[in-house]
């Protein structure tokens, strides 16, 4: 296993993260514990989970994978030491947590408590706001027009960041988190956040966590650029697609206990003619190279400049080991060169 400085931290993290957003939901409470298992064993020592999940939220789950991470961290004490743990705070709309407002600074603190008695631990190695405040072009809403960034109150917001930035040094301080990290923002928000650090003498965050996949390219180039030269770690979620890129979503199929056969909260927003057809130019690629389609999507990802750590679920011992054995593939140059005229071909398929 090869591991990666986290950012401007300590932290030497596996280039894979294991995802748990499936534990509770798609995954019991023993599947959890044994995949934690297979990874450690192969070397992965860096974990990522929410106060949100599983996925679909839901009131009655909420907080329900960081329990589960707790119970085996219960259950081996001794073992802390071994993970480098990631979580993060839900950001505002959700009517069941804080009752879908904002993050603010006491919203920190009072999550960061919850988590850590969840998981049942001491600190939190990485802490991170799961979506900012404001609207961001997220979760597909990255076409133009879907976001009036003209209509932000950038001051507003800016007080809205230190406040946040000042309870994550009160926690830092405290020893309840080491690390301070951004999901599913944009350059300005990563920039605000550095100014903010630098001009109030407060802690520097050290990464982000963003959907990049070869569904999903929109943090290349400039987002990463932005990571690269700040050295901020750049932690790409789905690079499966959802787990589109398999194949096994192909023309509407949908297996049983498949995460696109569970109703979503923001719909089945990835399943789209473009990607459909994206999907099977990819599987075609894969077949004239003899390479697992998922492999090959991972190895991709994993390649890219810019990239610290690729996070990766599944849902059976099996899928994970596919997924991680993914990482010992190198593509040659033409295996990319025919993925990259898919991708030119389907650059933005949803």
């Amino acid at each position: 296993m090869h591991y990666i400085t986290l950012g401007q931290s300590d932290l030497n993290v596996s280039r894979i993260c294991l995802g748990s957003m499936t534990w509770g939901v798609q995954n019991s409470e023993q599947e959890a514990h044994q995949q934690i298992e297979q990874a450690l064993s192969q070397g992965i020592n860096f974990i990522d989970t929410a106060e949100m999940y599983p996925i679909p939220p839901s009131p009655e789950k909420y907080g329900e994978t960081e329990r589960i991470i707790g119970s085996w961290l219960a259950q081996n004490p001794q073992r802390r030491s071994e993970l480098i743990l990631a979580s993060k705070i839900a950001g505002n709309g959700l009517a069941w947590i804080r009752s879908g407002a904002d993050i603010s600074g006491a919203a920190i603190i009072q999550s960061v408590d919850a988590s850590l008695q969840r998981l049942q631990t001491d600190y939190i190695d990485l802490y991170q706001l799961h979506w900012p405040n404001r609207a961001s072009p997220h979760f597909s809403r990255h076409w133009p027009g879907m976001v009036r960034f003209s209509a932000l109150d950038s001051e507003q917001h800016s007080r809205q960041m230190l406040d946040i930035l000042q309870a994550i040094g009160s926690c830092i301080q405290a020893g309840k988190i080491r690390y301070f990290g951004l999901s599913d923002d944009t350059p300005w928000g990563i920039n605000e956040y550095l100014r903010l650090s630098e001009t109030h003498n407060l802690p520097r965050l050290v990464s982000i966590q963003n959907e990049f996949s070869l569904l999903h390219t929109k943090d290349w180039p400039y987002l990463l650029e932005n990571c690269v030269h700040e050295n901020i770690a750049y932690l790409p979620w789905s690079p499966l697609g959802g787990g589109v890129l398999s194949g096994k979503y192909l023309d509407g199929v949908r297996p049983q206990n498949s995460r696109w056969a569970a109703t979503q909260r923001n719909g089945l927003f990835r399943d789209t003619e473009s990607v459909n057809n994206a999907v099977k130019a990819y599987l075609e690629v894969a077949r004239k190279y003899q390479l697992s389609p998922v492999q090959m999507a991972l190895a991709w990802c994993a390649g890219v400049d810019g990239v610290t750590s690729t996070i990766i679920g599944a849902t059976s011992p099996e899928q994970l080991q596919e997924n991680i054995d993914a990482f010992n593939i190198s593509l040659a140059d033409e295996v990319l060169n025919d993925i990259n005229s898919v991708l030119r071909q389907y650059p933005m398929p949803f």
